[in-house]
């Protein structure tokens, strides 16, 4: 055979996954593997560092199919016609393409959706008042419109399950509600009336597999009032919204919608149904956001975005990014819907059929995640079913146990959020009266969303409150000496560690020697001190600092940048604490502020 025609690298053997293990743990020199390398996901599933052709399995079926219409969705709260109109079609201008009104009074479906263009725009409502005289009055609209019955597209949402699990509230005339909906729809197949949320979990704290398998367990509950209602089974899967939220964490939000996908179809068997229609939105959490350093929740809000869309859902609802502490300017709404015009037009999101097929990795997240819902799933269902195991606080507990888990790691930073508990914007300043108190305990039998940032947003507020009360924002002063590499290190931990709290924290001040150091900064303004060096350094002088420290102050707070071998010793000197990578910021800095507040009233 000719060289020239050889194929490239022909002359090279795959590599198998063996052997990258066995050149991974040479690299490892004896250290563990599965621990070092294996990222443990909470919705309890092993990630390993990498995958290729052998990991190749049976993929998932029924995942769904990329949307080459994807909706844009923009929620617009509705308190008259006028109002309304003005604002959906303001939206529409700025490109978006699907309408969510939140109706809050009686309102005309002609006037509100006056010169909207049905054929190109879908339109949803949420419901709480007037639920059937509004779709009779929507439905009227349409025919009196000569649309084309498949050009309709959207859904009514009355907040069913919504409100039974954050509010208690399971009205049974809902359901009746529901059935008269699910008949005036019954000549329009593109728009649903049977609406099931699943978002709630997720910001209550969720992990992903909760999420997936508490909706479904819900939709069989569903299904089981409706049927009691003589609407076939059929008709109600035909008539589906689901939306869910987006959590932060990229291929495992991919894999989820595509595993929720591949579940709702092997629910439909059960019942005997191949084919159905249904529809799926996705909605930005509450629980990623932070008030913080808020411009952040763009950058959130564009990476949930992109993982919902490659894990193929019809339609996208994008919070503005200061809706946690704000009424949405039309800044930051014109922000929320350009994230997905510009995923779908420019970075041609939505366009290509299904990219992520075929990748080993999010095939086998899919999998390992629709196994794992699945088991949950039919675990509630033995139990009794959806309404049994919320009313037996089984779900809420089940949650607990996965938010308290998320809130430690937060508090330890094992788990990063930027701008909250990592590279914090010392230049920002936040008024006290958006931020949250800490929070207290709450009705154990509801799920209330949130923000995972709550308890680090009122470290924050204590701070503020702090400087309302002094008209000073406490000091913190960085003291090093010793080796230089160590002493950069540590004090570029405590900056990023104590910035958290809000306090103004000073770049790093050098000193030739501990001694100089200890003495210049116990007379500073500083109402911190954080001693940094190396472990070294520490043990010939750290005692000495202490010592000079204290003998000049002991009203200030000292504390020490690492993990000192004498620790015992250091405390007794006067030393108040550490910040390594151990320390629990909550902690640390809920003892740091009590300290001085006591400083302060004395």
């Amino acid at each position: 055979m000719n060289d020239k025609n050889k194929p490239l690298f022909s002359d090279f053997g795959p590599v198998t996954k063996q052997e990258w293990i066995e050149k991974v743990n040479i690299d490892l020199k004896g250290a563990d593997f599965n621990r070092k390398l294996v990222w443990k996901n909470l919705s309890k599933i092993d990630i390993q560092p990498f995958y290729n052709a052998e990991d190749k399995k049976e993929y998932l079926k029924n995942t769904g199919e990329n949307s080459q219409s994807l909706i844009n969705y923009r929620c617009i709260t509705t308190t008259s016609e006028k109002s309304g109109n003005t604002l959906a079609l303001k939206a529409i201008e700025e490109g978006i393409n699907g309408l969510l009104f939140d109706i809050k009074q009686n309102v005309s479906a002609k006037n509100l959706l006056k010169g909207i263009d049905l054929t190109k725009i879908a339109v949803s409502f949420i419901l709480t008042t007037g639920e059937v005289a509004f779709a009779t009055d929507f439905f009227a609209f349409i025919k009196e419109s000569n649309l084309n019955k498949k050009s309709l597209k959207g859904y009514f949402d009355l907040k069913l399950i919504s409100d039974y699990v954050t509010k208690g509230n399971l009205d049974e005339t809902q359901f009746d509600k529901v059935v008269e909906l699910v008949k005036l729809s019954a000549e329009y197949p593109n728009f649903k009336s049977v609406s099931i949320s699943g978002r709630e979990y997720l910001d209550s704290g969720a992990n992903q597999v909760q999420e997936i398998a508490y909706t479904l367990n819900s939709l069989v509950f569903l299904i089981e009032k409706l049927t009691t209602k003589e609407i076939a089974v059929q008709t109600i899967f035909d008539n589906l919204h689901f939306q869910l939220a987006i959590g932060s964490e990229y291929f495992i939000e991919i894999g989820k919608f595509r595993a929720f996908n591949n579940l709702l179809h092997e629910v439909a068997k059960k019942y005997n149904l191949t084919i159905f229609s249904h529809s799926l939105t996705a909605k930005t959490s509450i629980w990623s956001k932070s008030i913080t350093d808020a411009n952040t929740n763009m950058l959130r809000s564009t990476t949930e975005a992109m993982s919902a869309i490659l894990g193929n859902v019809d339609g996208v609802l994008i919070d503005a990014y200061d809706k946690e502490f704000n009424d949405s300017t039309d800044f930051s709404s014109r922000i929320a819907g350009n994230i997905t015009t510009i995923l779908k037009e420019e970075s041609y999101f939505g366009k290509v059929s299904n990219p992520v097929d075929g990748s080993y990795y999010i095939e086998e997240v899919s999998i390992k995640i629709a196994e794992k819902a699945l088991e949950l799933f039919k675990e509630i269902e033995a139990k009794g079913g959806f309404y049994e195991a919320f009313e037996s606080e089984l779900i809420q507990s089940q949650i607990a146990e996965i938010r308290l888990e998320k809130l430690k790691l937060l508090s330890q930073r094992r788990l990063a959020m930027v701008g909250v508990n990592k590279y914090p914007n010392l230049m920002e300043t936040v008024a006290a009266g958006i931020l949250s108190d800490m929070p207290s305990a709450s009705n154990s039998k509801l799920l209330k969303p949130r923000r995972a940032t709550l308890e680090i947003e009122a470290l924050r507020k204590v701070t503020e409150n702090i400087v309302a009360q002094t008209n000073h924002r406490p000091i913190v002063e960085l003291s090093s000496f010793g080796n230089l590499t160590m002493r950069k290190a540590r004090a570029a931990f405590a900056y990023d560690f104590i910035g958290v709290s809000g306090f103004n924290v000073q770049q790093e001040k050098s000193y030739a020697s501990a001694i100089e150091a200890a003495e210049t900064s116990a007379k500073s303004e500083a109402a911190v001190v954080v001693i940094c060096s190396s472990d070294e350094d520490y043990d010939e002088s750290a005692m000495s600092f202490v010592k000079t420290f204290r003998a000049l102050n002991s009203d200030k707070v000292l504390l020490l940048a690492g993990a000192p071998s004498n620790m015992d010793e250091l405390t007794k000197a006067g030393l108040n604490g550490c910040v390594n990578m151990r320390s629990d910021v909550i902690e640390t800095i809920a003892s740091i502020q009590q300290k001085i507040q006591q400083t302060i009233k004395a």
